[in-house]
């Protein structure tokens, strides 16, 4: 497993400052030790930060750890493919970049990954695991230059999270070379999202002009006068 490279944490570090900093850093340990006191023990010890503050920047526990990470992971991310790096692309290959990278980020501490899955899948962590996969989907679309705010804004990212899951369900047990199962896997996966949003906008097109159903009830009700 790689480990992390230590960045400074200053010592008058913001609690904020010292998440960030200890979050790829609990990570090289959680794979082993698991999302808990133990990781984050060696992560402050690494990182030279007072356990007793490292305990209060994480109060919340593993799923904070966590939360921490994939923030970590979404910084990353942008880090290796800013917003100028994709603008050449289409849609497709933006999204698949995007999810790529955060593979590349993510593949040292696939152990780690499958634990913090394994925490997030807990009956009382569901919301939080739909807020941190949101939050990630979100990211990757708005990235991709998305500026839909109507429930295009919704159905895209509901169905890019169902997706990314899925990968990374594939992704933790993929032995193949350079993770070409999971890639072919996330290919066809982004396929069936462009034909899902080719037909969508085809069906939008088709039915722009056609009467309105509730407009014709409406009228009926309320008739002009």
């Amino acid at each position: 497993m790689t480990q992390s490279i230590p960045a400074p944490i200053p010592a008058d570090a913001t609690l904020d400052e010292i998440r960030t900093g200890l979050a790829p850093l609990i990570a090289d340990n959680a794979g082993f030790d698991g999302w808990g006191r133990a990781a984050l023990a060696l992560a402050a010890d690494r990182a030279g930060v007072d356990a007793d503050v490292a305990t209060l920047a994480f109060v919340e526990g593993p799923i904070a750890m966590i939360d921490a990470w994939f923030a970590h992971v979404d910084q990353a991310m942008i880090a290796a493919l800013p917003k100028e790096a994709l603008a050449k692309d289409k849609i497709r290959a933006r999204i698949t970049r995007q999810v790529e990278a955060r593979l590349g980020t993510l593949a040292p501490h696939r152990d780690a990954l499958r634990r913090a899955q394994a925490v997030l899948a807990m009956p009382q962590n569901l919301p939080q695991a739909a807020r941190l996969g949101w939050r990630s989907v979100d990211l990757m679309w708005r990235q991709a230059g998305d500026t839909a705010t109507d429930y295009n804004h919704y159905t895209k990212r509901a169905i890019l999270g169902a997706v990314y899951a899925a990968t990374l369900a594939c992704f933790v047990t993929d032995e193949s070379e350079e993770w070409a199962d999971t890639r072919a896997f996330l290919a066809r996966r982004i396929d069936g999202i462009m034909r899902f949003e080719k037909a969508k906008a085809g069906f939008a097109a088709r039915t722009e002009h056609l009467p309105s159903l509730s407009r014709f009830i409406g009228r009926l009700r309320y008739p002009a006068v």
